[in-house]
């Protein structure tokens, strides 16, 4: 017997069985490159859609705001003084407070320093952000202390016997 395997004595055409199962099975390169694009596709995708978001929202925000110049609140006028009712005007959230001296006023919710959302205090008699401790007067909305750089946006309130309308300055 001799070391050397068996060969088998096949001529330039023949092929066997099993070398044309591997190479139908083998990927090639033109797949290879299609999943990759594939792949790439859907990465850039991801990457670029909050991009897209980023980059578009300003314009969404704009149109979200000028399409709602007032909100009635139905029953908004049985608040008791020295209490606040958050509400959505629009996109954005807002506040209607009923003063102890019986007046009511309306603010926006968003903080001026970075966009938290801000709350009334009646214990305190403010408006807190306790985001980073800005203070502003429940009263005009001025930022009283703390790091925001304007005042609330102020709203324009109307009570009612069926309710409160808030509308834009």
């Amino acid at each position: 017997m001799s070391d050397t395997p068996f060969q088998p004595n096949l001529s330039q055409h023949e092929v066997l069985p099993s070398t044309v199962a591997e190479t139908e099975n083998t990927p090639t390169r033109r797949a290879f490159m299609g999943v990759a694009a594939a792949a790439g596709l859907c990465y850039m995708g991801a990457m670029g859609y909050p991009i897209y978001r980023y980059l578009a929202s300003p314009a969404e925000m704009a149109a979200n705001q000028t399409a709602v110049s007032e909100v009635t609140l139905k029953d908004a006028h049985k608040l008791p003084p020295a209490s606040a009712l958050m509400f959505k005007f629009g996109s954005s959230p807002a506040m209607l407070i009923h003063g102890t001296d019986n007046t009511w006023v309306a603010f926006s919710a968003v903080c001026t320093h970075l966009g938290c959302t801000v709350q009334f205090e009646p214990q305190m008699n403010r408006i807190h952000c306790a985001c980073h401790g800005g203070v502003y007067d429940p009263h005009t909305g001025k930022n009283v202390s703390g790091p925001p750089p304007q005042p609330l946006r102020a709203f324009k309130v109307n009570v009612a016997v069926d309710g409160v309308t808030v509308s834009r300055a």
